[in-house]
């Protein structure tokens, strides 16, 4: 095939990026849109970067290298790719290129000046940008000049900025290629930014400008701050009109120059509300063509707008499909679950397969359509005080978009149904055997899905499962496991409302549930000190344990004096609790009996800071204080008027918050444990896949629905192609922050605390556990990486109930995420840590090492020097 060297912009489109790059792509495109003003111009292609590149045979090696640098390796990235763009810089235009070039610009003519702008294979996509990443040059002039400006967008490839991107994309340096831009240059008397969506606020309906005088290096480079025009269905509907005091203005005899605007100009608004109204109209016709939002540059030459760049608005989180046009409002899944990150399509799928409640994805989440219950005046009453008792920030959120009139219709109140007018469920007996009774089924259901699912094979596994799933439902739908655990909750409510109300004490149910019995997700902490008890005698194994680097480990450890006995030890651990793992609602997510050296370091932990017995004395101790609190509580309620009936009335929540408050973690051990069979089954299914040379790799069926993995089975044919996107498009979306409320429209409400009573300078979150502890902070993203010692307090995003083993060793929890009845919650009072959640942006605010002071009983922490 011929190479192409130079290309028209009207010759290219998408289809063509690898040729073109994305800039060059998306510039071709623009060009053949109707009203669309694009520059002329044309394209040095990637094949001439090619050819150039081949002639230094060096640069491969030096690619390799650059392969094998560690991401946080600053200095190397900076030396290599230095090295690098140098190389490419001195590399002499092949002739063949070179007049390729200059035919180009005789057509378009030689003397007129030029904007030289890199188009790399990997920028202006819709999961990566790469704004800003490789080089432009404005107001070039002379053929000699454009072919030395296109040899520094080929190197700007390589700056120390472009590599870092792609490393926290995932983009191999190796594969990118650079095509370069050549465009006649537009002298515009105001340039700027059109977003076809708010950048800040994701409203897929307001349209934001930036404008400034001159051209628009002067924004894109900060020098200016600009005016800013919000435009919604036709109408500016806000505008902040700046003070321009300086503009970038192009050179007669090249290049450009910054100048001081006329102090009687510098507040005059750069556009005026028709032409910002005209401008969002051209981009609704662009984002239109593009089919989703675009960050689009543009110049305004005689009232006429001219389109230099459009790319897609990467950093917007993507709203659920509905298949209406009505508003929806959509509460996120993750924060309720603690586990916030982007799961992959099969893990998405799973979910939403076994879950009670429909559940719509976007951007790698679940969330929940609420728009109906928030219409009813009942129905919004109960759900923003439900929301509003689990995450404040989640209720206020909701109450953002209550305050707008017309976004949620009104709709009056369904007829009530059932025997309580206020359609709660009939409360349960306070009687620890139904506790055990849900437990007994669970275990016997668990056991019957485990026998059969592992000797399916083919399509029969999917059918298999497609029942079981029902099964799955019908067991968490059980009326008498809703009411359990509705009864702990109640009850705790109950008491910290009442016991406020009568005693002036906050949060007195934290110190009435510590060590409450058959808290399955506290006991998995408690049995990992007991595994530490096995293990602390033996020197060898804690030596050998320190080197595990792999999970064969378990193989080796019974060939070592206690290795057998430490070996069983960690085998009975994971045999109870091996299904667990960070972020375990996605069923993609390694287990511990998967991975088990994801534990050796909490193990080690354990050996380190703890005497034998711990665990044992530590739910006693828990215990015996919660006696005692229950024992001084009833105490000071009988000295009170009626305090004999409320002595009584606290005695009998008492014994109901203990006896269903552990269950609360029950029912999520069980979903945990079917999935866990259920991945047993599926994998084994994808390695039959693999050994039959359908699948390259076991875990490509992470990216393919419950669905999708059902017609491989059945065709015994893949689609490579499809995988790769969806790879690709999980990784764009593990950048993004979910939204703890999104709208339809596109607009996505973190929430804010509404709170006056806390010290300057402190960080407000949402109180759980009551009491206050000083220490150091020990800021832990990922679980194997933990290094904690007795006294730390542990900041971080999120914790599971996999986080709990951890706990027993902590004096004290922060998290970005969370509410009061969260499993990191739950077990923080079960533990009798001191705990302040919903802290947003915890892990960044606060410095690892730095001491803090963390007020559990007010939701508050203090930043010490």
């Amino acid at each position: 095939m011929t190479e192409q060297y130079v290309l028209d912009l009207q010759e290219v489109d998408e289809s063509r990026l690898d040729l073109v790059g994305g800039k060059g792509a998306h510039l071709g495109s623009l060009s053949w849109i109707e009203g669309v003003k694009v520059p002329s111009g044309f394209v040095v292609t990637t094949d001439a970067y090619r050819r150039v590149v081949a002639q230094s045979p060096s640069l491969g090696a030096r690619l390799d290298e650059l392969s094998r640098v560690d991401a946080d390796d600053q200095e190397a990235i900076r030396t290599l790719s230095a090295e690098i763009r140098r190389t490419v810089e001195e590399i002499a235009v092949p002739d063949d290129v070179a007049e390729a070039i200059k035919g180009a610009l005789a057509r378009s003519g030689e003397q007129v000046p030029y904007a030289v702008r890199s188009s790399a294979t990997a920028e202006d996509l819709p999961t990566a940008s790469f704004a800003g990443q490789q080089d432009t040059y404005l107001n070039v002039m002379g053929p000699a000049e454009v072919l030395r400006h296109v040899s520094r967008c080929w190197a700007s490839l390589f700056t120390e900025r472009a590599v870092t991107y792609r490393r926290r994309g995932g983009i191999d340096d190796r594969t990118v290629r650079m095509a370069v831009v050549v465009q006649r240059m537009v002298f515009p008397q105001v340039s700027g930014i059109l977003f076809t969506a708010d950048p800040v606020t994701g409203n897929r309906k307001v349209a934001s400008v930036d404008a400034g005088f001159g051209l628009g290096e002067a924004l894109v480079s900060g020098l200016v701050n600009p005016d800013v025009f919000k435009v919604r269905h036709g109408e500016v509907v806000a505008r902040t009109i700046s003070a321009k005091r300086c503009e970038v203005r192009a050179l007669a005899s090249g290049g450009t120059r910054e100048a001081v605007v006329d102090p009687q100009r510098q507040e005059l608004p750069a556009l005026t509300d028709e032409q910002a109204i005209r401008l969002a109209e051209l981009g609704r016709r662009i984002e239109a063509h593009f089919g989703r939002p675009q960050d689009i540059e543009w110049c305004l030459v005689d009232d006429e707008f001219h389109i230099v760049q459009s790319r897609p608005i990467t950093t917007l989180f993507p709203v659920p499909e509905s298949g209406d046009r009505e508003n929806h409002v959509y509460v996120s899944v993750g924060h309720q679950q603690m586990m916030t990150d982007a799961m992959r399509p099969l893990g998405v799928s799973m979910w939403q397969l076994t879950a009670m409640a429909r559940m719509h994805e976007a951007g790698g989440r679940l969330f929940v359509d609420v728009t109906a219950r928030l219409a009813s005046p009942a129905g919004r009453a109960a759900l923003l005080d439900l929301m509003g008792r689990g995450d404040p920030l989640v209720r206020d959120a909701l109450e953002t978009v209550l305050d707008r009139d017309d976004f949620v219709p009104s709709l009056p109140d369904a007829p009530a149904a059932g025997p309580r007018a206020d359609g709660a469920p009939e409360p349960v007996a306070t009687d620890p055997a139904v506790v055990s009774g849900l437990i007994e089924r669970s275990q016997a259901s668990i056991a019957a899905l485990r026998r059969d699912a592992l000797t399916k094979s083919g399509p029969e596994v999917f059918d298999f499962l497609s029942v079981a799933f029902e099964e799955h439902k019908r067991v968490l739908t059980d009326p008498l496991n809703f009411k359990a655990i509705m009864a702990g909750m109640e009850a705790t409510w109950w008491l910290n409302d009442k016991l406020e109300e009568w005693l002036g004490e906050k949060n007195a149910a934290d110190t009435l549930t510590l060590s409450a019995p058959g808290n399955v997700t506290s006991e998995m902490g408690l049995a990992l000190l007991d595994v530490a008890d096995v293990i602390r005698p033996h020197r060898e194994v804690v030596d050998f344990l320190q080197g595990v680097e792999d999970d064969g480990f378990l193989d080796e450890l019974g060939k070592l004096p206690g290795g057998a006995e430490a070996r069983d030890a960690i085998d009975a651990y994971l045999d109870r609790y091996g299904m667990r793992c960070v972020g375990e609602i996605d069923i993609t997510r390694p287990r511990w009996r998967e991975r088990p050296s994801t534990l050796v370091p909490v193990i080690l932990d354990n050996v380190r800071n703890f005497e034998p017995g711990a665990a044992r004395r530590r739910f006693e101790q828990g215990r015996q204080e919660a006696l005692e609190k229950e024992q001084e509580v009833l105490s000071r309620l009988r000295a009170l008027p009626d305090g004999e009936q409320k002595a009584e009335e606290t005695k009998g929540m008492i014994d109901r918050v203990r006896t269903f408050i552990g269950y609360r973690e029950y029912p999520k051990y069980d979903i945990i444990s079917r999935y866990f069979v259920y991945k047993q089954a599926l994998m084994a299914e994808a390695d039959r896949l693999v050994a039959a040379g359908v699948l390259a790799d076991r875990e490509d069926v992470f990216y393919l629905t419950f669905e999708e993995f059902r017609d491989v089975a059945r065709s015994g044919r893949v689609d490579d192609g499809l995988v790769r996107q969806r790879r690709d498009t999980f990784r764009s979306y593990q950048a993004l922050t979910p939204p703890r409320v999104l709208t339809s429209d596109g607009e996505a409400l973190f929430g804010a605390y509404r709170r006056d009573d806390v010290p300057a300078g402190a960080l407000i979150g949402l109180p759980v556990s009551t009491g206050t502890v000083e220490g150091r902070a020990r800021v832990v993203l990922d679980m194997a990486q933990a290094d904690l010692e007795a006294g730390d307090i542990l900041v971080t995003t999120f914790t599971d109930p996999s986080w709990s083993p951890l706990f027993v060793g902590i004096a004290g929890l922060v998290t970005e995420v969370g509410g009061q009845m969260t499993h990191g919650a739950v077990i923080a009072r079960e533990y009798g840590l001191p705990a302040v959640v919903g802290v947003e942006q915890a892990t960044r605010r606060i410095r690892d090492g730095q001491r803090i002071r963390v007020h559990g009983t007010d939701g508050y922490v203090e930043l010490l020097s």
